[in-house]
């Protein structure tokens, strides 16, 4: 036997992938005077991609060696993202138009499945391939599509292949407050006011504290308490925002970005000031190409006006992973590595981006900062219902007339949001059930529906209202049809990294997929996830079958 045929390396050479002149030209030339640092290498992965519609093998060889890195470091990274497109030697490149077909609770509710087969039959697929993708933040106009950059809200066949025909796949920039427009109105003189000394770091924190403004990522933690604790750690310190809303349901962030973001920016500096960070770091998921846009624009132009000084705002673009919701693994990615959860303590406040002291907010939280300084903690706090504070953005979707972003104050019940906001249930639906925290936050029945929506609220009924994502159900929807939507998501959105998420997802899936509901295998294989798994998605995942099992056994009556 020879083991010598076929051999393409000369003995002198490396083993493994050989570097070819002509890829490293071109990498390089793409690169430009970027910096080679190891925390831009998805940065880079994106450049690429989004130059040659694929990550070719030979390519991936040339930027390990540009940026000094081992092809596996570059390639563990590339293949953790969905987003990027591997492509190996002998492969065939993908399409060069993508459709993404949402998928999640509410697209699937509004006929997503039925869309995608039939975008599936006719298309050329050297031309175009069809996906089916999770949530893609547009709930409010489902069943959402997205054809290369550009969005179609209430998607048909006829209107996707319209798009199609036209080749007009760019993303479609929003009317939105510009930053001479956001000036003419007071923008920006809070943070001057802040950086001459008006307002000093505590009394910031103070003003977050009074209006009872909290991290409304999810978490629900007090603002102004996260400010004080990495206040008084030694620098370097970081900001990091988190705008990877990548929960089935949510598209809150969106909605502001695409129609006020300098509210965000402003917001963003002040926060950084009080801490004395360093720099921001600007997370943003890739679902979100019209964002991305306004937000490079926007960055650019504070800095020609001069308004960012010595700290600057860093845009980081995700690439396709719900993960990198959870901070940890955003901070994770944002340092160029693949997403995955980091164990706590140390929490990232003390030990966080690049090994310093970090704050980390959610886009609305920053959001509402201005509002509260030059309006006063009282008229925030006075803003909500039953003792509490503040408004809340709802993402509100699924059976209801007028699905969107509802600016509505905390504590506000399903039932008064439904009515007073949502204009009521679809014609010919009556009011089941919800979601009152997206994919994770469990399912609520409609007797439930005068429950206050706020934080801890609902953790008597073991759900929780997480990122205020409601989907709203009728008496024409399975549950448990729902339930496996939601599992399904899970499944495909776990990092793997920890045995209790990555099979236990899989486990519960394969079980519902089969119609077993046997509640003592559920609730161990539940027990099992919520005790172990490292980070929230292992330990909530279960929460919408839970949840089935507790408020809906006449499902399984049928």
């Amino acid at each position: 036997m020879s083991f010598g045929k076929g051999l393409s390396r000369k003995p002198s050479q490396p083993k493994g992938r050989q570097l070819e002149d002509t890829a490293l030209s071109e990498v390089v030339a793409l690169l430009g005077d970027e910096p080679r640092r190891r925390d831009l290498l998805i940065e880079h992965l994106h450049k690429i991609q989004d130059h040659f519609g694929c990550l070719e093998a030979r390519h991936l060889r040339a930027l390990a060696e540009e940026m000094k890195l081992s092809q596996a470091e570059v390639y563990e990274v590339a293949s953790f993202y969905h987003h990027f497109d591997i492509v190996r030697e002998g492969e065939d490149k993908p399409a060069p138009v993508t459709v993404r077909v949402c998928d999640s609770v509410t697209c699937a509710l509004k006929g997503a499945d039925a869309l995608a087969a039939a975008l599936q039959n006719g298309v050329d697929p050297a031309r175009v391939r069809i996906q089916k993708v999770p949530c893609i933040g547009r709930c409010n106009t489902a069943p959402a599509v997205q054809v290369g950059k550009r969005a179609v809200d209430d998607a048909t066949e006829i209107s996707v292949r319209a798009v199609l025909f036209e080749d007009d796949t760019a993303a479609r920039l929003p009317d939105y407050v510009g930053l001479e427009a956001y000036r003419a109105y007071g923008g920006y003189q809070l943070l001057e006011r802040v950086r001459n000394g008006e307002f000093n770091a505590a009394a910031l924190a103070d003003k977050a504290l009074e209006a009872g403004l909290r991290g409304l990522g999810g978490a629900g933690f007090p603002t102004g308490s996260k400010w004080k604790i990495v206040h008084d750690l030694p620098g370097p310190k970081y900001l990091t925002i988190n705008g990877d809303e990548g929960e089935p349901g949510t598209f809150k962030d969106r909605y502001h970005l695409e129609r006020d973001p300098h509210r965000l920016l402003e917001g963003a500096l002040i926060a950084a000031h009080a801490i004395s960070a360093a720099r921001v770091y600007l997370y943003m998921r890739d679902e979100y190409p019209a964002v991305l846009y306004i937000l490079k624009t926007e960055i650019e132009a504070l800095r020609a006006a001069g308004i960012i000084t010595d700290i600057d705002i860093e845009l980081r673009r995700g690439a396709g992973a719900y993960i990198c919701g959870e901070e940890s693994a955003m901070i994770e990615s944002i340092e160029g590595k693949r997403g995955l959860p980091r164990h706590r303590p140390p929490f990232i406040a003390q030990v966080g981006l690049f090994g310093r002291p970090t704050l980390n907010h959610n886009v609305e939280t920053l959001f509402w900062i201005r509002d509260i300084v030059e309006k006063g903690p009282d008229w925030f706090a006075s803003q909500g219902r039953r003792d509490h504070k503040g408004f809340r953005s709802f993402s509100v979707s699924g059976r209801v007339k007028e699905p969107g972003v509802k600016l509505a104050p905390a504590g506000i019940t399903m039932n008064e949001l439904l009515e007073e906001y949502c204009g009521g249930m679809e014609d010919g639906h009556s009011f089941k059930g919800y979601l009152p925290g997206g994919a994770s936050g469990g399912i609520l029945p409609a007797s439930l529906g005068d429950e206050p929506l706020d934080f801890g609220t609902l953790d008597k009924h073991d759900c929780f209202i997480g990122s205020h994502a409601i989907v709203v159900f009728s008496d024409q929807d399975d549950m448990r049809d729902v339930a496996l939507n939601l599992m399904r998501f899970f499944k495909h959105e776990s990092c793997g990294q920890c045995t209790p998420c990555r099979s236990g997802t899989e486990k519960m899936e394969q079980l519902l997929a089969a119609g077993d509901w046997d509640e003592a295998k559920i609730s161990d294989l539940d027990a099992v996830m919520r005790s172990a798994s490292i980070c929230g998605l292992g330990q909530a995942a279960s929460n919408p079958v839970a949840s089935v099992l507790k408020f809906f056994p006449e499902e399984f009556e049928r």
